[in-house]
């Protein structure tokens, strides 16, 4: 008896603190940082990972595409032995938290690595998550280009 006990107080702990919108808070911000990694190598596992099958995609130029659209235009594993001609990273990163969905808010900054200068890039991104099945993903995303 003692021994279920103890396991169910296990089980459920980590389900109490993962729950906490803090947590939520916390786990967005990650997810999000794992995927400029991953995106900086075109990991198709890190895009299939953070897109929801019914993504709705507005790109900086105007085009709208899908999940589908996305991955298509991958090959089937990274490449993470060689630095990526550009680095992605998100900066001023806004959480707001409504119960299953989330609004992300950030700048994301784009660095050339295949030039001396670095040359660096930078857009306004938003993102629109829902969370199903203990697991956030971006059902619609904004990119908006900062003029230089």
């Amino acid at each position: 008896m003692r021994t279920i006990v103890l396991s169910s107080i296990f089980l459920i702990i980590p389900m109490l603190v993962f729950s906490q919108p803090g947590n939520d808070e916390q786990l967005l911000r990650n997810l999000l940082d794992e995927f400029m990694e991953g995106a900086s190598y075109n990991d198709p596992e890190v895009h299939n990972r953070f897109w929801a099958e019914d993504l709705i995609y507005t790109s900086s130029s105007g085009s709208r595409t899908t999940k589908a659209d996305i991955m298509g235009g991958m090959s089937e594993a990274a490449d993470r032995s060689e630095e990526p001609g550009t680095r992605y990273h998100a900066e001023e990163v806004q959480v707001k938290l409504y119960g299953r969905t989330a609004v992300v808010a950030f700048k994301l900054v784009a660095v050339s690595t295949e030039s001396d200068d670095n040359n660096t890039m930078e857009y306004y991104n938003t993102g629109t998550f829902i969370k199903q099945k203990g697991e956030w993903r971006a059902v619609a995303w904004q990119a908006t280009k900062i003029p230089e």
